[in-house]
């Protein structure tokens, strides 16, 4: 069974049990990959969390049944897996742009997110240059910001948040106490992943001995194996997406929990960068 097979299945499993409770690692074990992989490649391929894309099919079904049929909301609210009507009537209301009871209105304007299918995409024409390396555990410091799951977002925050740590002084701080030029470049650490946000930190590897300011945040990365993908003129964000939607579902690799890293080499303007995952053989 190839991974469109594998990903199609999984998500017929989503589907088949929107009115129940659905289990991640389910969906994980269906795609013959570990849950924290399958959470973290999902976004990358799809553009939207696994958790948003299971509510948007739920209340997008719940919308249909109350226009359709004479259901109670209380009832459909219960049916999709919300604890109370007032929930179901905030979370109708932030997709559809009404509340349930006006779903009914003739004429009323509804959103509808299909289930979601992978095929064959004519891909791959582009080389990508990548080593496997075992690293040493090791300490990075910097600071961090809350940065959203969703890639549109998060490709609008990352970049608002690395501007307020040049304007705010943390990146001439950073530099000033590692003994380098002002404009040399950092790196990014990307880790903490809850459902709907993950931390992104500005740092640098902690040399030994240093005393850092309260300001800044210590990260203690465990000794692991990594894949290291060069990014040219550190185009990141075409990257990251090249990575979870080509390399990783071709590959014998597959994520594993740890912090992700962007790392940039050089000065500003002028730098090169590469992506650092954490991976294990499947």
């Amino acid at each position: 069974m190839d991974w469109l097979d594998r990903m199609n299945n999984a998500m017929d499993y989503i589907e088949h049990n929107l009115t129940e409770k659905i289990s991640y690692d389910k969906i994980a074990q269906i795609a013959c990959c570990s849950t924290y992989h399958f959470q973290r490649m999902f976004p990358f391929i799809t553009d939207v969390s696994l958790s948003e894309y299971i509510r948007r099919r739920r209340l997008t079904l719940a919308a249909f049944e109350l226009q359709t049929r004479d259901v109670k909301v209380i009832d459909v609210a219960f049916k999709y897996g919300y604890e109370s009507p007032e929930a179901f009537s905030r979370a109708f209301k932030n997709l559809h742009g009404v509340t349930p009871m006006s779903a009914r209105d003739k004429g009323v304007s509804l959103k509808a997110y299909p289930k979601m299918t992978f095929s064959v995409s004519i891909k791959g024409d582009v080389e990508m240059d990548y080593r496997i390396e075992q690293r040493e555990s090791f300490e990075m410091f910097g600071v961090y910001g809350m940065i959203s799951k969703g890639m549109e977002q998060a490709f609008q925050e990352v970049p608002q948040f690395r501007l307020k740590c040049d304007e705010d002084g943390s990146v001439d701080l950073m530099n000033n106490l590692l003994g380098r030029f002002h404009d040399t470049l950092l790196h990014a650490a990307i880790y903490d992943h809850t459902e709907t946000a993950f931390k992104y930190m500005i740092c640098y590897n902690l040399p030994k001995g240093l005393e850092i300011p309260e300001r800044f945040t210590k990260l203690s990365v465990p000794e692991l194996t990594w894949v290291i993908f060069s990014v040219p003129q550190c185009e990141f964000q075409n990257l990251w997406k090249r990575i979870y939607s080509e390399w990783f579902p071709t590959s014998d690799y597959e994520q594993v929990d740890g912090p992700g890293f962007e790392m940039y080499y050089g000065m500003g303007g002028h730098g090169l960068g590469e992506i650092w995952l954490p991976v294990k053989k499947k």
